[in-house]
């Protein structure tokens, strides 16, 4: 088995890389994925992404180690495993952050980042509903689309914020990201738009493309200091291996790639001795600079059953959920995890930008995952974007099926926790507005009792959650140079949220479709 390119992870990125390196039809393509292939009909629907985040098999179901700022909560980590990686079970949300997140990667050393580098490969990636303009595409493979329908929460939601002081923003990705709406996502007539939806369904039958689906990944091989080879093992437990004439691409994500990495040889030269891995290069920035997004849910009772909840709670009305989707795709069924919210200035920003990302979900559960309350009931939760906190992600044995070890390293400055109690106020301030008083019932959580910085904060201590963007985890500037290349080895780049210096300013997902799209770019420019 030879190959021009071999790609672990069909992930976000993983996906855009087979389908834009297979484009040349002299180039031989081996795409491998550790999960199935995404024939559950829950990863299609929208909201199906509820069923998903304790799945088995499509799910990789990681979790930090004890979180010392988290009162030594263990935080979930779910992370898609299957044709798609986490674009197929993520929620949806189509956020690019902001400009001066890309600008500042360039400024630090990482020259073809900025923002106006990026923004073409948003726009080539991008089918958005509303046309091309000067900040979106049209006809690319990734579709992009307004909510389906308002809803009376989100409407008294977004006047309230409004009445609060803050304006209304059609566009989160255009002209600039501050203000509140409704949030756009990956979706296609009411069906999810994942990676795989958007670029490796199209391509599927290319002769030059080879998708092995169930292949897990043992290591990269190398010779001297090429990267050589990828050994695997099938589902059947059989090993394989493939050899790669070109390049190998790693896009296993923020957790998998660094694991690989370490596996393979590449890191911390004490750590890989202790694994009874033989170090090929020894960096022990691998795996370090993990950040992620944290944030802190506040759930009311609403006066009118008009949430989710209730949908829940009535065969009647749930049968005609169902029946509202399967004829005309639209309703509950195609809400993403943030039906609308919007992006702030908190009373702790540090300058112009906003620093605090809202969301209003129109269902509510104790903590994600759990089942949906029995009153009626919604959601508001609010994470600040630029955290302090560094954590790491490192391999604790040779399986590669084995969790990593993950330190996120929530809430270890005093920024980060200041941000988190100033969420918690901005969220009250809004939901304080007139506009709510015809659906706040009561605060149910934290509870009105939770008043002073410190009650917050340890509010925020127990039940704060990740908002699941891992990255940065192997960082451009630290393990990869600016073309993506594995520094101190050859043949070897990483492409997914990893490579990221500081995390983006939103969601990741549109963020690291546009980093697949430009590292296939860099591949094939041999830059």
């Amino acid at each position: 088995m030879n190959y021009d390119y071999i790609i672990i992870g069909a992930g976000s990125a993983g996906c855009v890389l087979a389908a834009r390196l297979s484009e040349d039809p002299s180039a031989r393509v081996l795409l491998l994925e550790a999960g199935p292939r995404d024939l559950n009909p829950w990863i299609h629907i929208p909201l199906g992404y509820g069923k998903l985040f304790k799945h088995p098999t499509l799910n990789w179901l990681y979790q930090t180690m004890p979180e010392a700022n988290l009162n030594g909560r263990n935080i979930p980590q779910p992370r898609g495993k299957v044709l798609g990686g986490s674009s197929s079970i993520n929620g949806l949300l189509y956020v690019r952050g902001q400009p001066e997140d890309f600008d500042e990667w360039a400024r630090i050393g990482n020259y073809g980042w900025g923002y106006d580098d990026l923004l073409p490969y948003f726009r080539r990636a991008e089918d958005q509903a509303r046309g091309a303009d000067d900040w979106h595409g049209a006809g690319g493979p990734l579709s992009v689309s307004d909510a389906t329908e308002p809803h009376p929460i989100c409407e008294a939601y977004l006047d309230a914020a409004v009445e609060a002081g803050f304006h209304r923003n059609p566009d989160f990705n255009g002209a600039s990201q501050e203000g509140v709406g409704y949030y756009q996502s990956t979706m296609r007539n009411g069906m999810r738009s994942s990676a795989a939806v958007a670029y490796l369904r199209p391509v599927r039958s290319r002769q030059n493309l080879d998708i092995i689906t169930d292949a897990l990944v043992q290591r990269v091989v190398f010779d001297g200091k090429r990267a050589s080879a990828v050994e695997w093992c099938d589902k059947s437990g059989t090993p394989r291996r493939a050899e790669a004439e070109g390049e190998i691409i790693l896009s296993a994500g923020a957790f998998g790639s660094p694991q690989l990495l370490e596996l393979s040889g590449v890191g911390d030269g004490e750590r890989l001795k202790g694994l009874g891995v033989e170090t090929i290069h020894h960096n022990p920035d691998v795996g370090e600079n993990l950040q992620d997004h944290l944030q802190v849910r506040f759930v009311y009772k609403s006066k009118q059953k008009v949430t989710f909840n209730d949908d829940m709670r009535s065969p009647l009305r749930m049968a005609a959920v169902g029946l509202k989707y399967a004829l005309q795709r639209r309703g509950p069924l195609t809400v993403s995890a943030g039906y609308a919210g919007g992006f702030f200035r908190s009373d702790v920003a540090e300058d112009a930008r906003p620093d605090m990302q809202m969301l209003c979900i129109t269902f509510s559960t104790t903590k994600m995952g759990d089942k949906l309350h029995d009153f009626s009931g919604f959601t508001i939760s609010a994470c600040p974007l630029r955290p302090e906190s560094r954590g790491s992600v490192h391999a604790l044995s040779r399986d590669p099926s084995a969790a990593p070890e993950i330190k996120v390293n929530f809430l270890a400055t005093d920024k980060d926790r200041r941000g988190i109690v100033a969420g918690a106020r901005l969220i009250r301030k809004v939901m304080s507005q007139p506009a709510m008083a015809p659906f706040v019932k009561g605060e149910e959580l934290p509870g009105s009792q939770i008043r002073s910085e410190e009650a917050l904060l340890e509010y925020a201590r127990d039940t704060g959650g990740s908002l699941y963007h891992p990255s940065c985890s192997a960082a451009m500037g630290k393990v990869v140079d600016s073309s993506l290349r594995v520094m101190g080895v050859d043949n070897l780049r990483v492409a997914d949220a990893s490579i990221m210096p500081s995390v983006v300013s939103g969601n990741t997902n549109a963020a690291v479709i546009a980093i697949g799209e430009k590292a296939a770019d860099l591949i094939r420019s041999k830059s």
